[in-house]
């Protein structure tokens, strides 16, 4: 007889499932048993009935008992167990510390990042205006031109200015002639002067020996005196005729310095940027706009640095630039000069960065990103933000310390980069701070930290 048993009991149906296999052995016995008398009792012409006799049936009950007793072990015992260690798994737990994720607190990098959005603009840009009236005679030069110093951009016709040149020529040549008339006036004067003195001289000697009379010595020192006022008055008419050709020169200079300006010139090197006339066009002595010109040799850009990282920029500082037309190529610049002081509006500081552009790969007008990063000695620390505690007194971490209990920290925020934060004061590089700390978190509570590894 084959016995077979289940692999596993289950639940508390495991007794009754075992007393219905015992019964059915039970069942198969008793056939048995009436298969193997059936021959004996075909041998006396099945004139009787197989009656067990009493060691039999104390056999068959033993058996049962037996099985009976198997069963209830087999299956309640793993039972027991299984529910005893499902008891201590419950104790275990209800027992336990809560586990956490913590991170150690760590540096942030050692280079400052900074990128900054900047508009790019010529380093040097002036507008051409007209320095003399009269009509646009010819135009050499037009947008997009790339000039040099002092290179002819356009001529301006001017004929009234010619006649004004010819004008103070003559002027200058009458004040010279005038100069040279009093000049001859000035030696006659100067002669008569001398003349009217030594006849005085005369006169006074005569007079003192009685030979004239006083009158006469009179009126010939009188002619003396007047004499030497004349020629007093030549002198000063001679210093107003030099006066007036000066003048006279300086006029036609200042002529023929605007007949110069007929001929509009490059005041530097640069790229026509603006090109407001065209031939035949009237222009104005310093009213009319003829070009734009621009140096973009080098160019500057112009960034506004925020608060916090103000002290961190200075002159001579490197910076690279890039733009959204040119990917993958940096232009490498340099900080020229600071503000060194904040706009209260806000609270930024405007920074000039100038770029070589010798290849006119930039164009001023360009929209830039400034990289203003830069080496840091002392980098401060970096954590998650997800382990930020913001509460009424501030802003606070889970710290959890050495002998595995929970301590609220207030910190100092620094720079905030989104997904993670500087921590510039309440903490030291080592620390264990809890991310994502749940309401069971609570001070002075004894936690199993569990460390990850920082983001």
């Amino acid at each position: 007889m084959r016995r077979t048993e289940p692999d596993q009991p289950k639940s508390e149906d495991v007794v009754e499932t075992t007393e219905e296999r015992l019964r059915k052995e039970n069942e198969d016995l008793k056939r048995q048993l009436l298969e193997q008398q059936r021959p004996a009792h075909a041998s006396h012409h099945a004139a009787r009935l197989w009656h067990p006799s009493a060691l039999t049936l104390r056999l068959i009950a033993l058996a049962v008992t037996a099985g009976a007793v198997a069963a209830f072990f087999a299956g309640y015992i793993p039972l027991q167990k299984r529910n005893a260690v499902i008891g201590n798994q419950a104790r275990d737990q209800e027992h336990a510390l809560p586990r956490v994720d913590v991170i150690e607190v760590g540096r942030s990098s050692s280079k400052s990042e900074l990128v900054l959005p900047g508009n790019i603009q010529a380093v040097t840009e002036a507008p051409i205006l007209a320095r003399a009236d009269g009509y646009v005679k010819r135009r050499m030069v037009d947008i997009g031109d790339r000039v040099q110093a002092g290179q002819a951009l356009a001529e301006i016709e001017a004929p009234e200015l010619d006649q004004q040149v010819r004008q103070a020529q003559a002027n200058f040549e009458q004040t010279q002639a005038a100069l040279t008339q009093a000049l001859a006036n000035k030696v006659q004067g100067k002669a008569n002067a001398d003349l009217a003195r030594v006849t005085a001289q005369r006169w006074n000697n005569l007079a003192g020996k009685g030979a004239v009379s006083r009158q006469e010595n009179d009126q010939y020192q009188a002619q003396s005196q007047a004499q030497a006022a004349n020629l007093d008055a030549l002198e000063q008419a001679v210093s107003a005729a030099r006066s007036n050709v000066a003048a006279a020169e300086a006029n036609l200079s200042r002529l023929n310095e605007i007949q110069g300006y007929r001929i509009v010139k490059a005041p530097f090197e640069g790229v026509i940027t603006l090109r407001n006339v065209d031939v035949g066009a009237l222009v104005n002595a310093g009213g009319t706009l003829l070009y734009r010109i621009a140096q973009t040799r080098v160019l500057r850009t112009y960034v506004n640095v925020p608060q916090t990282n103000a002290d961190s920029i200075h002159a001579g500082q490197p910076a690279q630039l890039t733009v959204s037309n040119l990917p993958g190529r940096r232009f490498m610049g340099t900080v020229a000069r600071t503000a060194n002081s904040l706009d209260p509006n806000s609270r930024t500081m405007l920074v000039e960065v100038q770029v070589p552009n010798s290849a006119g790969v930039l164009l001023p007008g360009m929209y830039a990103q400034v990289d203003l990063s830069s080496a840091r000695t002392d980098p401060p620390l970096l954590l998650p933000s997800d382990t930020l505690i913001v509460r009424a007194e501030g802003t606070l971490v889970a710290l959890v310390r050495p002998d595995h209990t929970v301590h609220f920290q207030k910190i100092q925020v620094g720079r905030d980069y989104g997904d993670r934060l500087e921590v510039v004061g309440g903490l030291v590089a080592g620390d264990s701070v809890i991310t994502n700390p749940s309401d069971m978190v609570r001070e002075g509570t004894q936690v199993e930290p569990v460390h990850s590894q920082q983001r």
